[in-house]
């Protein structure tokens, strides 16, 4: 059986960060278990926190099959649409990656999302986990383009903006009644257990349970400064310990 996660939040606010800490703590513990990571941020750079290059994204292969000459004959538009998919996976020893990407130009792009959803519902037979990194506005899992998610993780940072906008895309989840078995708050990017504290009323009313708070790591800014994947943070970095306590408690 394939567990889903994803992880939500509004730009700056460590989804990014957590999402590849949670695919390190995956790769260590999970050893033999297939893992499929999901970039569906429009502003993708989880592959520069995973270390890994990327050539083609759905973005773009959803820009091309709206052209049907481009379809070699004799083929149809969905055979393509999955050979282009599997072309576009990036494949490591570890884990693999997707990039969604964000398709640009004037049209409906409700057919191609159309298969691109049946696609990836095909492939999630492949992995034991998938993690989805997603956009605050959620609009893969809104228009349903990835169904059946067992974990949705909300980031915020330690403010209260942050907060309410996490409480904001849980409503956006109730609203559009997507397939979420259970939803969770993290808090990353904490001072102390005061800042916490204040944020206390502001967190309760998300509706959210805190899975947990990430503080500060002056190691992390340093790895994105260098250029270098967080997944090499080593084990006794702050944020990892608090990561890894946080994915534990979720029992994945």
């Amino acid at each position: 059986m394939t567990t889903q996660i994803a992880i939500a939040g509004k730009g700056g606010t460590g989804k990014t960060t957590f999402t590849a800490l949670l695919l390190r703590y995956l790769m260590r513990e999970k050893k033999g278990k297939a893992l499929l990571a999901v970039d569906a941020d429009a502003n993708a750079n989880l592959n520069e926190a995973l270390g890994m290059e990327v050539e083609s994204t759905i973005g773009d292969i959803l820009m091309t099959i709206k052209d049907p000459k481009v379809i070699p004959t004799g083929m149809t538009k969905d055979i393509y649409m999955e050979f282009k998919v599997q072309e576009a996976l990036v494949e490591s020893k570890d884990l693999d990656l997707l990039v969604m990407g964000n398709p640009q130009g004037p049209g409906c792009y409700c057919y191609p999302n159309d298969l691109l959803s049946k696609y990836l519902e095909k492939l999630r037979a492949n992995y034991d986990y998938i993690t989805i990194d997603n956009e605050a506005g959620m609009e893969h899992l809104s228009r349903r383009i990835v169904k059946n998610i067992d974990y949705l993780v909300i980031s915020s940072d330690a403010s209260a903006r942050g907060v309410r906008s996490a409480r904001r895309i849980h409503d956006i989840v109730r609203t559009v009644k997507l397939d979420v078995k259970d939803m969770f708050l993290i808090v990353s990017r904490a001072g102390d257990v005061k800042d916490i504290s204040l944020l206390e009323e502001e967190i309760n009313k998300t509706g959210l349970k805190l899975a947990g708070v990430i503080p500060f790591d002056p190691q992390v800014m340093e790895y994105d400064l260098k250029g270098k994947p967080l997944v090499g943070l080593p084990q006794d970095s702050i944020s990892v310990q608090a990561v890894e306590k946080i994915v534990e408690s979720l029992q994945l």
